[in-house]
């Protein structure tokens, strides 16, 4: 295999280019350009292209009804003992670690490593009463709100 065969440039397909116009933020603009280069340069070894929202894990489902806040996390392969779940200020924090399971793979698309993610709920959360549950990989977080929050919205009119 020749080192041009290793450049996207080199290749004889011309680039797709994100239109820069739209984009006022030089490092927005730069981001755009290396994760297409390194999408262009994953694909011409065959790899599967980096899918969208890459580097949020674990995947997240937050839903709302008027007593409680409900939060479902996907976290495959993790033991309960290895994730912290943490309120606070009406942040709910989703802390961990996945251990890789083969030292000496010669290829790996599993991740492992330590991962964090943030929610922001407010301070309609009633700390006292928050309950978790993890089942089958899944973990579901229940966050009853505060009695006086539990109140329903009054709904506004537009006039045009």
């Amino acid at each position: 295999m020749a080192l041009t065969d290793l450049m996207p440039w080199a290749r004889q397909r011309p680039l797709t280019t994100t239109p820069t116009s739209d984009v006022t933020d030089p490092l927005l603009a730069l981001q755009t350009s290396m994760n297409r280069i390194f999408d262009d340069f994953s694909s011409s070894f065959g790899w599967p292209a980096r899918p969208a929202g890459a580097g949020a894990w674990p995947r997240m489902a937050v839903s709302e009804t008027p007593t409680e806040v409900k939060v479902t996390a996907d976290l495959p392969g993790v033991d309960e003992k290895d994730i912290e779940l943490s309120l606070q200020d009406g942040v709910l924090t989703l802390k961990g670690e996945t251990k890789s399971e083969s030292e000496n793979a010669l290829y790996s698309e599993r991740w492992h490593g330590q991962f964090r993610r943030s929610v922001q709920l407010g301070p309609d959360i009633d700390p006292q009463r928050v309950g978790a549950a993890f089942k089958n990989g899944v973990l579901t977080v229940t966050l009853p709100k505060k009695p006086e929050a539990q109140t329903t919205a009054k709904r506004i009119q537009i006039n045009s």
